[in-house]
């Protein structure tokens, strides 16, 4: 079987090719990435040789490159990572998410219906429901009401809809995944986790939003690659499947613990002015995903934490040209 994995240079899509290409030796996969800050070749260098990995320098808003590429490549499914996710960015400059998020989305279901493929799947987020009270102990299911609360979330939640849309209207296979908060190995140091360990491990202040007590849940990335597989090839045609790792915890409570781990004082933590619109607090019901699929979570936070600070530190190069830039070179060089 052919794959194409839109926005495979990004941290899930990468952990996915990386997973996949070793799990499924004979099936092919074909990374299609704009290389836009956060697309980074150098963490795909380990598939260089692989006889069933393919990189392509594209966006996925370039009608005329997606059209070429699937009548070129004749693709069984398609998996979709492609995207601006960061909340903050997503307020700075709205329509480039727009534009990415839902009008890329709209460009590669036009391509699948043209071509024909067995499943478009759209890998999205719980941000698309909106928050929860502190406190409450009642998580989103996939029948929760989607209530966005950015225009990053706004962009994913349009783009959930016109998934489903397309399957009504078309007929076209899709399924679509929600995930809590991923963290893990290769994941770009504007999110929380790896910013905190960069700036404890170079001794710099740690500013968080607000008083630090809103409460995500959090997922190890290989968990999330692992359920997107199960999806794809055995999930039901036009369902929606929440991924959580069924674990709650305080954006301070997590800067905390990466201080303990790494031996740096709590002093570093900083309070800042909060975020606009900022959400109190994810949680993901991931039942239906486990009793019908038969998926579990195979790391906890308290060991996938330890490992995550360990690779940052052994691979403190990658992380530090993550953060200069420097990253880009290698891209423009090798991209195409």
């Amino acid at each position: 079987m052919k794959f194409l994995v839109t926005g495979g240079a990004g941290f899930i899509g990468a952990n996915y090719c990386l997973g996949m290409t070793d799990a499924y030796p004979d099936d092919m996969f074909v990374c299609l990435d704009a290389l836009t800050y956060a697309g980074n070749l150098e963490t795909l260098q380990p598939l260089s040789g692989k006889s069933n990995f393919r990189f392509v320098r594209g966006n996925i808003c370039d009608g005329q490159l997606v059209f070429d590429l699937f009548a070129r490549e004749k693709f069984d499914y398609v998996i979709n990572f492609a995207a601006e996710s960061h909340v903050d960015r997503s307020i700075e400059n709205p329509r480039i998410f727009l534009e990415t998020n839902v009008l890329g989305v709209q460009t590669l279901l036009d391509a699948c219906r043209e071509y024909g493929i067995r499943r478009f799947h759209q890998v999205s987020t719980d941000e698309v429901y909106g928050d929860l009270p502190l406190g409450s102990g009642r998580p989103f299911t996939e029948k929760s009401s989607l209530r966005a609360s950015s225009p990053y979330s706004a962009s994913k939640a349009g783009a959930d809809l016109l998934v489903l849309a397309y399957r009504r209207t078309y007929g076209l296979s899709v399924t679509i995944s929600r995930s809590s908060n991923n963290y893990g190995p290769y994941q770009f140091p504007e999110k929380l986790i790896p910013f905190v360990i960069s700036r404890a491990l170079a001794d710099e202040p740690i500013p968080i939003y607000g008083s630090g007590l809103n409460v995500r849940d959090w997922l190890y990335v290989s968990d999330h690659c692992a359920a997107i597989d199960l999806i794809v090839r055995k999930g039901k045609d036009g369902e929606i499947y929440n991924v959580g790792g069924n674990c709650q915890k305080s954006n301070l409570e997590v800067v905390k613990r990466i201080l303990h781990e790494i031996g740096k004082p709590e002093s570093l933590i900083t309070f800042v002015k909060d975020r606009a619109g900022h959400d109190l607090r994810y949680a993901l019901d991931a039942s239906k995903l486990i009793k019908e699929l038969g998926w579990r979570p195979k790391y906890v936070f308290e060991e996938g934490i330890v490992s995550t600070i360990e690779w940052n530190i052994a691979h403190r190069v990658w992380l530090g040209r993550a953060i200069s830039g420097e990253y880009r070179r290698f891209n423009e060089t090798c991209g195409g």
